[in-house]
């Protein structure tokens, strides 16, 4: 197989080729469409994804695209449905469930990293694929496992979802703009003086410290250990209640 017709690793299941062995483009379909759109967001950002620069990099019209997908947020729901198809590719290691609901927010925390922007494509979008419902039936599965009623265990992986969006979109925002953008380590350590900021000042080193790893997993934490904890009146997770 030539290189200019293999796959892309990240290619959506039963996405084509980008081209034929023999150089012609594929015929346009929603599969290839998303895969290009994922390939271009890599490439130029979510700004620089249009609909007209897509039907470029395809070879296309760009009126071909509204066959199979009317808006830009439509395609934009496509590709957020992609960007989870891994997540559930193996089986959850823990039998503990605290442990499996942070394997699952750290398996979701990869597969946005896992392109470039991929946690703003994320937000907003609402997709209702295999992959996108099948890690929410997981996480609330889990949780429903341990003890939470379904309110709760509804509520509990929203908490968890956002969370990890949130952080994820602040951490990528940080990794591509750290050079000029707001959020600069050098900008808040000019602007933040122990004079004025006394309290500021001594979490400085976390608060500019760009292991993002270690934000996470303090925050999931926290989570976790506020799940754990029974409201008044209520049982515990994992007691039946």
């Amino acid at each position: 197989m030539s290189a200019a017709s293999t796959p892309s690793p990240h290619s959506p299941p039963g996405a084509r080729p980008a081209t034929t062995g023999r150089g012609r483009p594929p015929k346009l379909d929603q599969a290839r469409t998303v895969e290009v759109a994922l390939a271009l967001l890599d490439e130029v950002g979510l700004d620089a994804l249009t609909m007209r620069r897509l039907a470029e990099a395809m070879d296309v019209r760009a009126g071909a695209l509204y066959r199979y997908f009317a808006t830009k947020h439509e395609l934009l729901t496509a590709m957020a449905e992609v960007l989870l198809a891994d997540c559930l590719d193996r089986p959850l290691r823990s039998p503990e469930w605290s442990e499996r609901v942070a394997e699952l927010a750290r398996r979701m925390r990869t597969a946005l990293l896992g392109y470039r922007d991929g946690a703003r494509v994320y937000a907003g979008t609402h997709a209702t694929g295999a992959h996108t419902l099948g890690f929410a039936d997981a996480l609330i599965g889990v949780l429903r496992e341990a003890g939470f009623t379904a309110d709760d265990a509804g509520r509990a992986a929203l908490t968890i979802v956002h969370f990890t969006l949130g952080h994820t979109l602040e951490e990528q925002a940080a990794r591509q703009g750290a050079d000029a953008g707001p959020a600069d380590p050098a900008r808040l350590r000019a602007a933040v003086t122990p004079g004025q900021y006394p309290h500021l000042a001594t979490a400085l080193p976390v608060l500019t410290s760009t292991d993002f790893t270690a934000h996470f997993e303090f925050g999931l934490g926290l989570l976790l250990q506020g799940l754990r904890a029974p409201g008044p009146g209520t049982a515990p997770p994992g007691t039946g209640g």
